[in-house]
């Protein structure tokens, strides 16, 4: 922890590089992914303060859309979609992923049972080709495209589709080598970008 506290204690010594960030927000891209320490959306995309409004899920799972009883994870939606303008929404799943490798293997969660409940919302449980094999690869593709299905039901992003204002993409990264894929659809298929 100490080093972290180090590097927050000089963070602020740079006034002049965060004054312009004070004069509000302008996004181009929502970022959903997982909440897991190893993935860094703005060392992956090279994003400085501002470029990413971030939404970080266990399982980067996006909820179904309730509307008389709205989560979190739909208000931020709603929020970079209607007021932020956001263009692109980006569902980025991992390698290597707790959540999903859970899933895939029936792991027993009842020793954290709001982790179990978090992970029902999955949409549905992903498939894998080899439960053994730790990259969980497939089954995290699978499940970014289904949390992709679930996000076009969201009305903000069902419109702003319909419009042509917003698109949606599939990301899947590999946190053992620092690829990123994204989902074509022409091919069906997860492809460097």
């Amino acid at each position: 922890m100490q080093p972290l506290i180090d590097n927050a204690r000089t963070f602020g010594q740079r006034p002049e590089e965060f004054a312009k960030l004070a004069e509000g927000q302008s996004p181009e891209v929502l970022f959903i992914t997982c909440s897991d320490s190893r993935v860094v959306p703005a060392l992956i995309t090279g994003a400085r303060p501002g470029q990413l409004f971030e939404l970080r899920t266990a399982g980067n799972i996006v909820p179904p859309y309730v509307s008389p009883s709205p989560t979190g994870e739909a208000a931020t939606i709603e929020y970079a979609v209607e007021v932020l303008g956001v263009q692109d929404i980006v569902v980025c799943g991992h390698s290597h992923c707790g959540a999903v490798g859970a899933l895939v293997r029936g792991d027993d969660l009842d020793s954290v049972p709001a982790v179990r409940a978090w992970l029902a919302h999955a949409a549905e449980e992903p498939a894998a080709a080899d439960p053994g094999d730790p990259t969980v690869a497939q089954a995290v593709q699978h499940h970014v495209l289904a949390q992709l299905l679930r996000l076009r039901s969201y009305p903000c992003v069902e419109k702003r589709l319909a419009d042509g204002r917003l698109r949606v993409r599939g990301w899947y990264y590999e946190v053992h080598t620092g690829a990123v894929r994204e989902h074509r659809v022409d091919t069906d298929s997860f492809e460097a970008l």
